[in-house]
């Protein structure tokens, strides 16, 4: 069996926009309605987790301008206040908040994410980002933003604090003896005394631990710091490596270096990133493929206001017609998918780059229920991988077509859970 999640790509803010089957934004921007409609339906489905991405800026890398930005409804509700009542409206799947180690205090994210710990049943998980815009690190007051590689030493070392802060009260602590009247032994609740190169802080938590004591950890590191970091810490891990050979040689890496580190690889789940599309016959899903990349072929300047975000490159000045630039030595971004989308580059030009690759997937899904089904099926054999991280735009079509036509399909083939067996999100999560 494999895992799945769900990758909210535009976080707790507008999907679909200005597209058919969007539903009614200007009644849903803002609201939770459409995500409680998702997180029941995926529920239901056996997902894992649902996963929201966030930023902290208006991206205006592109022309040096918001203006598209804000044209094509690129803004980011905070997901954190989101995840109480999405959980409260299910009873069983783990929902991931992303969390900038660069900005947040550790011992902040520490007590916030235990008390949704507790608030969530124990179904809650962090997702680290180090963040890459410099737009971001002004916003949070600094000049411009840390290099790559020194943002992950950061990331590491923040880890390593929150982790034994939430460590900090022993597993028998608490006793809640009222005849006694003592809530918890005193004697059993520790200090950290954490002194780094980064962050610094005294401890303990002023929270109890949550029913996980340690909510999961997602990571999408690509790079080779990203993945040092993510095998030291996380419990699952996303990645968009192109191609089953890609896949497969991703999940052998991150297994090396997981026994490089003394953890088990069976620890760590990895999913891969997909955008299915579902049709009633094959034919019928290649003409929504179709008109999906027409869409896309005709907002050039979208397509370069996504590429110029996530890798710092204004790419408004360049010839689209001329050869595909260097970007991997301009960039302090993304550099795992940076280097995808040179190494796609060869021998192509700007335009063909943008367009072939504005929608990216580990492997193409495209079909029947049926016939996707048994695309994933083989995927998983070969590649021998944890599962799937759908990053479809969340709608109410799209999310009807996976967990109403694909997910059946799975559970016949006893490829994905049939109920959930455990109370938590990562008892679950760890289950197989």
């Amino acid at each position: 069996m494999f895992h799945r999640g769900w990758f909210l790509s535009t976080g707790f803010g507008v999907y679909g926009w200005n597209g058919q089957f969007s539903g009614n934004v200007r009644a849903d921007v803002g609201r939770p309605d459409l995500f409680l409609d998702a997180t029941g339906s995926l529920e239901r489905a056996g997902f894992d987790y649902m996963m929201f991405e966030d930023s902290s800026v208006l991206p205006d890398v592109y022309g040096g301008s918001f203006e598209d930005s804000v044209r094509s409804a690129t803004v980011r509700y905070d997901p954190l206040p989101l995840i109480s009542l999405v959980a409260r409206h299910t009873r069983h799947i783990g929902v991931i908040a992303t969390m900038a180690t660069t900005f947040y205090p550790p011992f902040l994210a520490a007590r916030l994410m235990t008390s949704l710990d507790h608030l969530t049943g124990g179904r809650v998980g962090v997702n680290l980002v180090t963040a890459s815009p410099h737009a971001a690190a002004q916003n949070y007051g600094l000049d411009s933003h840390v290099e790559h590689d020194l943002r992950y030493d950061m990331a590491d070392e923040w880890m390593q604090v929150v982790s034994q802060l939430w460590e900090s009260w022993d597993p028998d602590a608490l006793g809640i003896d009222e005849q006694r009247a003592v809530f918890a032994d005193h004697t059993k609740v520790h200090p950290i005394h954490f002194e780094g190169r980064f962050h610094r802080s005294r401890g303990p938590l002023n929270t109890i631990p949550g029913p996980q004591r340690r909510p999961v950890v997602c990571q999408a590191g690509g790079s080779p710091a990203g993945r040092d970091v993510a095998v030291k810490h996380a419990d699952t891990i996303v990645s968009a490596v192109v191609g089953v050979e890609a896949m497969k040689e991703f999940r052998d890496d991150i297994s090396a270096r997981m026994v490089a580190h003394g953890r088990d690889p069976r620890e760590i789940k990895v999913l891969y990133l997909v955008d299915p599309i579902l049709g009633d016959t094959d034919a019928q899903a290649k003409d929504r493929r179709d008109r999906k990349q027409a869409a896309v072929a005709a907002n050039v300047d979208g397509v370069l206001a996504g590429l110029s975000y996530w890798s710092g490159i204004d790419f408004s000045g360049f010839d689209l017609d001329a050869p595909f630039p260097d970007i991997v030595s301009r960039t302090n971004g993304h550099q795992s998918t940076a280097a995808d989308f040179q190494k796609a580059g060869e021998g192509k030009t700007l335009r063909e780059v943008a367009l072939s690759r504005s929608v990216k997937d580990s492997i193409p899904l495209v079909g029947t229920p049926s016939s996707v089904a048994d695309q994933m099926a083989e995927a998983m054999d070969y590649a021998g991988g944890d599962g799937f991280l759908v990053a479809s735009p969340v709608t109410r079509r799209n999310i009807s077509a996976v967990a109403d036509g694909l997910a059946p399909e799975l559970r016949r083939r006893d490829l994905i859970r049939s109920e959930y067996t455990h109370p938590t999100f990562r008892e679950n999560l760890l289950a197989y």
